[in-house]
């Protein structure tokens, strides 16, 4: 039988990461993040809830949250989901669901999105402030397309002189 542990979270930060180190030296930041929902109820009037979610990243990512993200950030997660069971100082069981992040994208602010793929965020963070924002993983090729279908204009149908009823459309 086929499955798939894959979410997609866009949410704002709750709180500042909390970023700290395993035994083994690796650096782990815990995030938590609101996500909101919009909906019309039975009844017809307009709700809003929000659900709140425990993310943890690890790794370099997770030293670049620390660095870059506070409180009321708003960022895009790409994770799993992980099932944790403990027993409490009371002898109680517990259990929770939280989110492990593979990657995640900066939203909003500072002038354009950064990947933590490409390490485009602390690039950004030192470039001047007129600057345009390289594309993420640009220096790998990275991102839509070649390095030379980013630099060579596009030369398709329906441009600035053509008009959109001189081209075929294909539906």
């Amino acid at each position: 039988m086929a499955s798939l542990n894959k979410v997609f979270l866009l949410g704002n930060l709750t709180k500042d990461p909390v970023v700290r180190k395993m035994p083994s030296g690796e650096d782990v930041a815990d995030l938590r993040l609101a996500v909101n929902r919009k909906f019309r109820d039975r009844s017809g009037k307009d709700r809003e809830e929000t659900l709140f979610i425990n993310v943890v990243v690890f790794g370099s990512r997770a030293a670049v949250v620390g660095k870059y993200l506070r409180s009321g950030s708003p960022v895009l997660i790409e994770g799993r989901l992980k099932y944790e069971e403990w027993t409490d100082r009371e002898g109680k069981r517990q259990n929770r669901i939280s989110v492990v992040a593979e990657n995640f994208e900066f939203v909003g602010g500072g002038g354009g999105s950064a990947s933590a793929r490409g390490g485009a965020a602390e690039a950004e963070a030192d470039a001047p402030a007129d600057a345009e924002p390289e594309p993420a993983n640009a220096a790998e090729g990275g991102g839509r397309g070649s390095p030379d279908e980013r630099t060579t204009p596009w030369r398709g149908g329906a441009g600035p002189d053509e008009s959109r009823e001189d081209r075929d459309l294909p539906f």
